[in-house]
């Protein structure tokens, strides 16, 4: 035991959390039971960290652990926990909790057992906390980490500390709140950098930002996918190749058959394969107004704009970036469909965008019902409004 306190010390001493998250702030730390989702790569070990910093510092009443540690190949966490409750212990941190043969059931048997203790702990977006874990339903306090935003990378690279705007703020506002921003900073400037390396916070490390991600993307397969959905090696190569070609095609409606013959297996299969990729946050399944999975989509994108600069760097058309920046962003709170025509998406089944190039507006006459999320422009006007801006939602 004495191992992992010290282990948490050294972490919580040279933790490097130059962004503060916004999930902080968001979460009821008060729940016994509180998971934390998010892919890989978006940092879920350091938030982790960064709470127990700012709330414990090193007060051994806290403990981080990792269950990659070999040390839970023997000792059972049930047991574990116990003895951390015995030394004085109040909160346990469990990182990769998934790594862990019936972790769930043991979660549950700690809630029962130790009704003092608080536990977080972290998994993968591929988990299905509730629905795939019975045991957890009705205890477990369920909330996702996302990559940074366009908001949270900007302070971090300008040392500003710009609050969040709500979707509703900012289409009511969006001239007002520029003139707040403007002052301190161009965004414009920064906005290029963030979607080809922002989202994912180790673009800090000194390592080729490409090859990490690419290395990121393929644990997602093999680990996240394979191992959650406890899925064959075998079928590995050919998750692979469905992601290349569905970032090569481009966002457009999916050829279920023409991929299934790619890759040699059903269509059946490739919809579920389709369905994990999605639930590791590396596509996006884009629907038509009532419609969803397991219809077929009407267009499959990428994630995240990083990912379009690693997996197929040759082919990123701008206006595909522009467009899966926008749809990642409001992603979060808001409900997303194609439009109709005239319009990109449709959000919360009531607001039409189209999202366009500032030399857009002076071809086309504006809809009055539409909004114009406009790249290249500092300050929009009426329902013309600048793309950067829905960076700040989050």
């Amino acid at each position: 035991m004495e191992i992992f306190y010290r282990t948490h010390a050294y972490l919580i001493e040279h933790i490097n959390a130059p962004v503060r998250r916004a999930l902080m702030d968001d979460i009821n730390w008060e729940d016994r039971l509180i998971g934390i989702k998010g892919p890989r790569g978006v940092g879920k070990t350091t938030f982790l960290l960064q709470y127990a910093k700012e709330r414990y510092g090193t007060d051994r009443c806290c403990l981080y652990i990792n269950m990659n540690n070999f040390y839970f190949q023997q000792m059972g966490l049930t047991q574990f926990a116990g003895e951390f409750l015995h030394r004085g212990g109040k909160v346990l941190l469990i990182d990769q909790v998934f790594k862990y043969p019936d972790w769930s059931k043991e979660l549950r048997e700690c809630y029962d057992r130790y009704p003092s203790l608080k536990i977080v702990f972290t998994g993968s977006s591929v988990m299905r906390l509730k629905e795939e874990n019975p045991e957890l339903n009705g205890i477990v306090k369920s909330y996702n980490l996302r990559g940074f935003s366009f908001r949270e990378y900007l302070n971090l690279q300008t040392g500003n500390d710009f609050p969040i705007f709500t979707l509703e703020q900012i289409l009511q506002n969006h001239e007002t709140i520029v003139k707040t921003i403007l002052p301190h900073v161009r965004p414009l400037d920064y906005f290029q950098d963030y979607l080809h390396h922002g989202f994912y916070p180790f673009f800090l490390e000194k390592r080729n930002f490409s090859e990490n991600l690419l290395k990121t993307m393929s644990m997602m397969i093999e680990v996240d996918i394979l191992l959650i959905k406890q899925i064959e090696l075998k079928y590995l190569t050919k998750i692979k190749k469905l992601l290349y070609l569905l970032a090569v095609d481009g966002p457009v409606s999916p050829n279920i058959s023409q991929l299934a013959n790619e890759i040699q297996t059903s269509r059946a299969t490739v919809m579920n394969y389709i369905k994990y990729l999605t639930d590791a946050r590396l596509i996006n399944l884009i629907y038509e107004s009532g419609d969803d999975f397991p219809k077929k989509p009407a267009k499959i994108m990428m994630h995240n704009t990083s990912q379009m600069y690693a997996i197929y760097p040759i082919k990123v058309e701008e206006q595909d970036v522009l467009e899966t920046f926008f749809l990642n962003t409001l992603w979060k709170d808001h409900k997303m469909n194609k439009g109709s025509k005239g319009a990109s998406y449709l959000v919360d089944d009531k607001l039409n965008f189209r999202i366009c190039t500032d030399g857009h507006m002076l071809r086309n006459k504006p809809h009055a019902n539409t909004y114009y999320a406009q790249h290249r422009i500092d300050v929009g006007r009426g329902n013309q409004i600048p793309l950067w801006l829905f960076g700040f939602v989050y």
